[in-house]
């Protein structure tokens, strides 16, 4: 009876309950799924247009299996890797073959070893020579990310090793594999694009009535391989912390009738400097093209400021060399009577000529000089070809304040003695001087955000608008005038997806799944005989226990 019993049970329900019963099993194992996803936020490579030539990764979305660097071999995996381990070989292979690249960046760049910086900023230059097909992120790194990358490199380093083909079969079942995800929207153009140029005046005074100007002109913005790491600390947090302190030096000045200079001084906050001086170039436009004249079409000299805190030397970037006797010659004099106040510092003129036949100008100064206004930049670096212009290491840690507000001094001493006609000395010294805490007020302030142009171009942004209100605090006559791309053929144009959040998700490999299918086959086909033969498995073991009890 018993026997019936079993037997039906086991044909009739035991199936249903296999059904039923191991997908719960399966759910409810000792697995926990939330120890194999991981979330990071990564930053997106650039992605901008100049001129109509296409600058950094087309790209965005992500969805491949993560390889190592020596691992990865078709278009379906993503390359990940530390910072220190890409090469400039490395990168243009992956750019031609793989999926995608995640690269792990140091928590603290300023902590890199002088080789590792010089290594990064080369890696810089090379990415962005020319536009990229593939997805290419970056991302700080973390305890689990570093797990992460350790763990691909070891699975794909067994991978190489000399071993047997079962040895291999069990390490490829046995592996961890990582899947990564990046899932942003489509890259688009953005709209409403506005870059702002702040203008503020002193107004200078002379019996005669015939007031020369001079412009001090420095752009805001920041630029790197990633829009959201471009912090720009010197290149060109410095040169608008310099110039924003000779605004309230000179403010002072021009406040008092006794102090009161013979120059008109123009202030100029340009836009899109990282972008071929678009700022500049439409202020230019809209100031000499027009018919009402302007203030800077009789200017003595235009000075531009940019990375103004690298070093104790100041160079005098020039395309022409000034005329002996002009206004641009004597404030070069005068500034290397300056500079001789300070034991390290020291002033250097360099000439290069424009070429126009290049896409990018050198510096600044090129805009005005193309315009036919005597013009030059003051820099603490030498090249324009200087990387230190256009990196993520460019950050508030690699600054030294003590060499801004030294050259600082010198720049306001010397546009001082100049516009008083002084023989030379500190102007600037006892109850006015240049205020440390402003200066680094300022840096700290600039330096703590990025100031990529696409970060800055949305109508009523924050860092435009401070900027505009100190220039009302001090000056007069603030203006703005935005650079708009023509909506037929923009000069620049810029596009929306700057960072995003990166899920990783451990997987095993394709062969595990063929194996594990493989067995639970197996399994099934087994349990479906173990039940459909019942009966001659329980009748040869009655027959066996029979032939036991009779011995």
């Amino acid at each position: 009876m018993w026997l019936e019993h079993t037997e039906e049970f086991f044909k009739g329900f035991l199936p249903y309950y296999v059904l039923i019963f191991l997908p719960i099993f399966i759910i409810i194992s000792p697995a926990n799924p939330v120890a194999a996803s991981h979330e990071f936020p990564v930053y997106r490579m650039q992605h901008f247009d100049l001129h109509g030539v296409s600058h950094g990764c087309r790209s965005a979305s992500i969805n491949l299996e993560a390889r190592s660097l020596m691992g990865w071999t078709t278009s379906r995996h993503c390359v990940v890797t530390k910072l220190k381990d890409l090469t400039v070989d490395h990168f243009m292979e992956i750019r031609n073959k793989a999926g995608a690249l995640l690269v792990v960046l140091p928590n603290n760049l300023s902590k890199l070893s002088k080789e590792d910086k010089h290594h990064l900023v080369l890696l810089e230059n090379a990415m962005m020579m020319e536009d990229i097909k593939i997805p290419v992120y970056f991302c700080k790194e973390t305890k689990e990310l570093n797990n992460i990358v350790k763990e691909v490199g070891t699975n794909n380093a067994a991978d190489d090793k000399k071993i047997s083909a079962a040895e291999a079969m069990l390490a490829s079942v046995s592996a961890n594999g990582y899947q990564i995800v990046v899932s942003p929207k489509t890259p688009s153009a953005k709209t409403d694009v506005k870059v702002a140029t702040i203008q503020g005046n002193l107004v200078g005074h002379s019996a005669d009535g015939k007031i020369p100007t001079i412009a001090i002109v420095a752009h805001y913005d920041s630029f790197g391989v990633a829009p959201d790491l471009a912090f720009g600390a010197d290149s060109n947090g410095s040169g608008v912390a310099m110039l924003l302190e000779l605004v309230r030096l000179f403010s002072v000045l021009y406040s008092d009738p006794k102090t009161h200079g013979k120059f008109n001084i123009v202030f100029l906050l340009t836009g899109a400097g990282k972008l071929n001086y678009q700022g500049s170039k439409k202020w230019l436009e809209d100031q000499l093209d027009s018919l009402d004249g302007s203030i800077i079409q009789e200017a003595s000299y235009v000075m531009c400021l940019d990375s103004t805190a690298s070093s104790s030397s100041l160079y005098m970037h020039v395309s022409k060399p000034p005329k002996e006797g002009s206004a641009a010659s004597i404030f070069f004099n005068k500034l290397k009577l300056a500079s001789d106040s300070f034991v390290e510092a020291s002033v250097e003129g360099v000439h290069k000529k424009i070429n126009l036949a290049d896409d990018l100008l050198a510096w600044e100064h090129e805009r005005f000089s193309i315009r036919r206004l005597p013009s030059f930049t003051l820099s603490s670096l030498k090249s324009h070809k200087d990387f230190k212009r256009s990196t993520i290491l460019d950050v508030r840690d690699n600054l030294s304040l003590d060499t801004l507000v030294q050259n600082t001094q010198i720049v306001a001493d010397a546009l001082a003695n100049h516009i008083y006609n002084l023989t030379g000395g500190a102007v600037f010294g006892n109850s006015l001087k240049v205020e440390r805490n402003a200066v680094e007020a300022w840096l700290d302030y600039l330096s703590s955000q990025s100031r990529s142009a696409q970060m800055l171009s949305n109508k009523d942004n924050v860092l435009v608008s401070q900027l505009k209100d100190t220039f009302g605090r001090y000056l007069r006559d603030v203006k703005i005038t935005y650079a708009i791309p023509d909506k037929r053929d923009p000069e620049f144009v810029f596009y929306d997806v700057t960072q995003g959040t990166m899920n990783v998700y451990s997987v095993k490999p394709a062969f595990f799944d063929l194996i594990l299918t493989m067995g639970i086959v197996a399994y099934l086909v087994t349990i479906y005989f173990a039940i459909q033969k019942f009966p001659v498995f329980y009748t040869i073991a009655c027959s066996i226990t029979k032939n036991k009890k009779q011995n």
